[in-house]
């Protein structure tokens, strides 16, 4: 082989390699700030989400946090660019008993509400409803028990979260709140199964 082809050969060869690498250094940037791809590891979401399924989940919804980076390498104090998560939305954030485990609930209440579960019921106390109003989880299929006689006081930087299977989620009802800065992401869309592909929104109570 002349020493032009053996050049063009390398040549073509570092053209694939500078391709492959570009590529992989897009695809992280996407995927530690703005998507990251999740997989339901359990059943504590059913029937919303059965376990297996493959979600997107954006993390540029809620802002960043030292726990939104691999490894919580970037020592981000609080969150930074925050942005409001709604109730009823499907998040993505770390266990905050054991940060090395991801957990997937829904957003019941938000900060400075209070909120009490009794008798089968969610009730949600807030400036605007100082009496109180009954959550109506239409999310939640017929006969579905929310176990708990409990009232929870949520600071002005925690949200309580609840999994939809409700008698077997380990959520917030054994935890208590959810720090803000533990917020991964918010569920944008179901990839997979693919007769299953669907985008989430919150409900409108």
């Amino acid at each position: 082989m002349s020493r032009k082809a053996t050049s063009g050969a390398f040549s073509e060869f570092w053209e694939i390699v500078k391709t492959l690498l570009w590529a992989a250094v897009i695809a992280i940037v996407i995927r530690t700030f703005a998507y990251e791809p999740f997989n339901i590891p359990s059943g504590s979401m059913v029937p919303t989400l059965l376990e297996g399924d493959y979600l997107f989940v954006s993390k540029m919804a809620y802002g960043y946090s030292k726990f939104s980076f691999p490894g919580g390498l970037i020592p981000v104090k609080g969150r930074i660019w925050e942005g409001a998560p709604t109730r009823g939305e499907v998040v993505v954030f770390r266990d905050p008993q054991d940060l090395s485990t991801y957990f997937i609930k829904r957003i019941i209440g938000l900060p400075g509400e209070t909120v009490a579960v009794a008798d089968n019921t969610v009730t949600v106390v807030n400036k605007d409803h100082p009496s109180g109003f009954k959550l109506n989880e239409t999310y939640l299929p017929a006969g579905l028990i929310t176990a708990g006689n409990e009232t929870y006081a949520i600071s002005s930087s925690s949200y309580l979260v609840f999994g939809d299977n409700r008698p077997f989620s380990f959520d917030s009802r054994s935890w208590g709140p959810l720090p803000a800065k533990n917020m991964i992401g918010l569920v944008r869309v179901r990839l997979w199964p693919l007769n299953e592909i669907t985008a989430f929104a919150a409900p409108n109570y």
